[in-house]
């Protein structure tokens, strides 16, 4: 049997119907940790992952929740704890935006923005402290590089990023006494549907041009995918990095050094 680190620890990964929340559930379900998968829309693929989770020899549950209503982000938290009593591992990673110049953007198109991504992580992270308290518990934020560079209908979210980005390092000052470390990562270009959606409506010659672009512009050589992300946040996750919190950490193979 593949070693398994997480066995017996609980893991909530916000957005994990697909792209970098699918593969960080399934990676930290093959090293032993009971999956919590939430979804906002897709239950099929919530559910999909679930099976694929279980199939590792792990508890897996389907949350829902729309984590622009803060009710319903404490009340998924709240599901987690009754459903296992506890919470190792709690990664922000969902995002929700309308990709357009920012003079375009309509009053709700902010508030959806900013409350997926930043009011729902205090909500997220209020609701998980007792159930990680007494434990080494560990929170990991998902930013992207569109904080590092202006991207095209991107000015919104690299906006909510950075405040995650922020946000990662005052948690991780005040929860440190209670033994939670909380830690960003900041994926580069990753083939995911949100990029190729974004690249498709946002690029001259869509997704096949601008990864072509992308990969010219990384030392690596290679568009990310998103089990690359899933490995930095297990890491992050891991008693390896019992000592690293606050941190603002770049996976990108080398994109933002050119």
């Amino acid at each position: 049997m593949a070693e398994q680190p997480f066995r017996g620890q609980v893991a909530l990964i916000t957005g994990s119907s697909r792209g970098i929340g699918r593969a960080t559930a399934l990676l930290l379900a093959r090293r032993g940790a009971d999956i919590a998968v939430h979804y906002r829309r897709d239950e099929e693929a919530a559910l999909a992952v679930c099976s694929e989770a279980r199939a590792a020899g792990v508890r897996a549950v389907a949350v829902r929740a729309d984590l622009r209503d803060q009710e319903a982000v404490a009340a998924l938290v709240a599901q987690v704890g009754n459903d296992f009593g506890r919470l190792d591992m709690l990664v922000a990673n969902a995002a929700s935006t309308a990709f357009k110049p920012l003079l375009e953007l309509a009053p709700h198109n902010i508030g959806m923005t900013l409350d997926t991504s930043v009011q729902s992580l205090l909500t997220l992270v209020r609701a998980a402290v007792p159930l990680m308290q007494g434990r080494s518990g560990n929170i990991v934020t998902v930013s992207g590089f569109d904080t590092l560079r202006c991207l095209p209908g991107h000015g919104l979210l690299g906006a909510a990023k950075a405040a995650v980005e922020t946000l990662t390092r005052y948690l991780a000052a005040e929860l440190a006494p209670l033994g939670i470390n909380a830690n960003c990562v900041v994926p580069g270009f990753v083939a995911t549907d949100s990029a190729r959606l974004w690249a498709d409506t946002h690029e001259p010659g869509g997704y096949a041009a601008a990864a072509a672009e992308w990969v010219k512009r990384t030392p690596r050589g290679r568009v990310g995918d998103a089990d690359d992300i899933a490995r930095v946040i297990a890491l992050l996750c891991s008693s390896d990095a019992r000592w690293i919190t606050g941190q603002v950490i770049v996976a990108d193979g080398g994109l933002t050094l050119r």
